[in-house]
């Protein structure tokens, strides 16, 4: 068979730039090795994840919260079989529907192994060990991630599990460890303490969510600590030892100190993602990557081979679904002939516990490192009426803005809804807004957006709520 463009893998990357690219003209395949579309997003991931994040936080609502609303329903009762069913239905539900787009759109299908045969050649093998090959004026890798491991550590996915196995628990483990407190490892230590785990996360660094501003980080921590998570900060992991009772974690100070051990019914270890390219036949056709192992690409997303081009969670940058999506919209509208383009200051990255977190831009971190003068202003949910109303009182908004120009730089969200408040000043940024621009622009009452008009006028010191 013979097209245009091939795209190995169907993660947010791999399925959009193949539809767009077929929008614009171009005959176009994609190669898959699971049976469903999706990639780890859809299957093991993001959507799965937000299930359960979401079910856990209905169960705790009804918990907890409940009664302070007048709403009395007794004590609810877990069935973890039907959460379970219900997280699947939301994967199923997702999975068909980028197949039935990528038909819609008339991109070609093939489940197997994708491996770069040679220059414009993609041979699929199938897991039955049969073999096709695909001609192609061009490749697509959106291979995306694969679960870093911990060296000495063995993951069976049943009593030491990586965020897959961390989604498939049959029981609710009576004591859950988490090893890293990044994103991944705080949503599901999240849904798993909201079920009933004694949650505690071990972290090597000496703060929660590295690389998100640094003030986030310790409100949410003392935030998530008052909700029952134990965290163990500036914490070395030097071995993990499993048996019929479950497993104990050995850790020590990260600077060296008096070992101690932590006894677990399941340890999540959740340290991060490394380039999935196993199998790709890289080396054969000679494509340059770094000492991380990402397939290194120039602006336009080209290897340094000719016709191959890489995106997504393979190549430099946040490891983010929306992220690869609109690198994939940009390499098909380049391959067509157009001029793609993906604005890297402004991807938004979002922390789907409760509350939410949510980022874009600059932290403060960043602006004093480069030398960039600016002004902050900040505005907490407690003066927020809507958040009153609700009781959803915890964290706050915070502007960074240009001393000089006063346009915005960076915003951070700590809250209720927060991943979707930051979409509004994504947009401002998109357009290269200041923080007045936002401040003057009308906010509906009694909204939580209100809470970011109002940290645009602290930029300024007039905030009218505090």
């Amino acid at each position: 068979m013979s097209y245009d463009l091939v795209v190995i893998g169907t993660g947010p990357g791999g399925y959009v730039c193949a539809i767009r690219a077929a929008q614009l003209g171009l005959r176009t395949a994609v190669v898959e090795k699971r049976a469903t579309h999706g990639g780890t997003c859809l299957n093991v991931g993001c959507i799965p994840s937000k299930a359960l994040l979401h079910a856990s936080e209905a169960f705790e609502e009804a918990n907890k919260h409940f009664p302070e609303l007048g709403i009395d329903v007794g004590t609810p009762k877990l069935d973890l079989k039907k959460m379970q069913a219900f997280k699947q239905s939301g994967v199923d539900g997702n999975t068909k529907g980028v197949e039935f787009l990528l038909k819609k759109n008339k991109v070609d299908t093939y489940h197997g192994r994708g491996r770069i045969a040679g220059a414009g050649r993609v041979e699929v093998i199938s897991d039955d060990g049969g073999n096709q090959m695909l001609e192609t004026k061009s490749i697509v890798i959106a291979t995306g991630s694969d679960v870093t491991r911990l060296p000495g550590v063995t993951i069976d996915e049943k009593t030491v599990v990586s965020s897959t196995g961390a989604l498939e628990l049959a029981q609710v483990p009576k004591r859950l460890v988490v090893i890293g407190a990044g994103v991944i490892g705080l949503e599901l230590g999240s849904v798993w303490r909201r079920l009933g785990s004694e949650v505690t996360v071990i972290e090597y660094l000496d703060r929660v969510l590295p690389g998100m501003d640094g003030e986030v980080g310790k409100q949410f921590q003392r935030i998530l600590a008052k909700q029952g998570m134990v965290f163990k900060l500036s914490t070395k992991v030097t071995g993990v030892e499993t048996g019929k009772k479950g497993a104990t974690v050995t850790v020590e100070p990260a600077q060296g100190g008096a070992a101690e051990r932590i006894e677990a019914d399941v340890v999540l270890v959740a340290i991060g993602r490394v380039p999935y390219t196993e199998g790709l036949g890289l080396e054969t056709v000679g494509v340059a990557t770094d000492e991380k192992g990402r397939i290194q690409t120039d602006s336009h997303y080209a290897t340094n081979v000719t016709g191959l081009y890489a995106i997504g969670d393979v190549i430099s940058g946040p490891m983010l679904a929306h992220k690869a999506e609109d690198e994939g919209v940009a390499v098909a509208e380049i391959l067509a002939g157009q001029s793609g383009h993906v604005n890297y200051g402004v991807i938004p990255n979002v922390v789907y516990t409760f509350p939410e977190v949510a980022s874009v831009g600059k932290t403060e971190e960043e602006l004093k490192k480069d030398g960039i003068a600016y002004k902050a202003g900040k505005f907490p949910f407690t003066a927020n009426g809507r958040a009153k109303a609700n009781g959803t009182t915890d964290g706050f908004v915070k502007i960074l803005a240009d001393e000089t120009s006063d346009r915005v730089l960076g915003v951070h969200i700590v809250g209720a809804d927060a991943g979707n408040l930051i979409a509004e000043v994504a947009v401002a940024m998109e357009f290269a807004a200041s923080a007045e621009d936002i401040a003057r622009t009308c906010h509906a009452h009694p909204t939580l957006t209100e809470a970011v008009k109002e940290a645009a006028l602290a930029v300024d010191k007039r905030a009218i709520h505090v």
